[in-house]
């Protein structure tokens, strides 16, 4: 898998590695570090809490689809708000918004360094 040239890419890298079922893949989309916060309240950081959260997003079993809603990037840092749902058939799994922040490698590529799942919900507490 070719990781995003391109931070508006990244969102469309994620669910593209998501739906392969290869957690390796979806690794390689994140910068381990940084954070993610894989359910409403809960933020992890560090390699071992980061992989047990991809971990448990990989279980729900289904397609991801991610909508970017907006890309802002200034030199090497970019904050996107997305969109995305896990659907298997008819059934929505997980549907939430998203912002992340993503950051230019030395190679070039985009990686996600604060992954926040759902931390667009209008019902989120801080």
């Amino acid at each position: 898998m070719h990781l995003p040239k391109k931070a508006e890419d990244v969102h469309a890298a994620l669910a593209a590695a998501f739906n392969t079922g290869d957690i390796n893949q979806v690794y390689t989309i994140y910068d381990y570090n940084g954070i993610i916060v894989p359910e409403p309240g809960k933020v992890v950081s560090g390699k071992q809490q980061f992989e047990e959260a991809v971990k448990a997003i990989m279980a729900v079993k289904g397609t991801m689809e991610i909508k970017t809603v907006y890309c802002l990037q200034t030199g090497d840092v970019a904050v996107g708000r997305s969109e995305w749902n896990i659907t298997d058939g008819d059934e929505v799994k997980v549907s939430a918004k998203g912002i992340e922040v993503m950051r230019r490698q030395a190679d070039g590529s985009w990686k996600v360094v604060i992954d926040h799942a759902f931390g667009a919900l209008d019902t989120l507490k801080a």
